[in-house]
């Protein structure tokens, strides 16, 4: 199994979309890329932790490639859009991706070059593309959320 973290806004949505994937094996929320120790869900949401919404995912490379999740990610989100999404603003709904080794930072540089080459978007993308820090377990409220409310295709994002 492998390990890949992604930021691209509200966690719950995020977490939708890789949970559908075949190959992705579990999936966890939390808090990610800050500068204080057992952040809490209020305490991001202050705008003062550094922390971005996160979500970790343990994946099958046998099964779907560091690529094709990169892929998702450019999709689910809008990646020109700095410190926010949507109506979600604030450094916690950054783009970002943590990467856990020098073949993930490769991947993903790479995609992001390809994806600005492409010219889909009218603004620069802005998504980091940083070392992966230590994740924080979003409060359980939080896992699976669109499951617990009773979204079976994952709710909006």
């Amino acid at each position: 199994m492998a390990v890949a973290t992604f930021a691209a806004g509200c966690f719950w949505g995020v977490e939708a979309a890789y949970r559908r994937i075949n190959g992705v094996t579990s999936t966890a929320v939390g808090y990610t890329g800050g500068h204080t120790e057992a952040p809490s869900y209020k305490a991001v949401c202050s705008d003062t932790t550094g922390h971005a919404e996160a979500v970790q995912i343990e994946f099958d490379p046998a099964r779907v490639t560091y690529a094709q999740l990169l892929d998702v990610f450019w999709n689910i989100h809008d990646p020109t859009q700095l410190n926010r999404q949507g109506p979600d603003f604030g450094s916690q709904y950054r783009s970002a991706i943590f990467v856990h080794d020098a073949g993930q930072e490769a991947a993903a540089r790479a995609s992001k070059t390809r994806l600005e080459a492409e010219e889909r978007f009218n603004a620069p993308v802005v998504t980091e593309i940083v070392p992966a820090q230590t994740f924080h377990m979003a409060e359980d409220y939080h896992q699976q959320y669109f499951e617990k409310q009773g979204f079976r295709r994952g709710g909006h994002f």
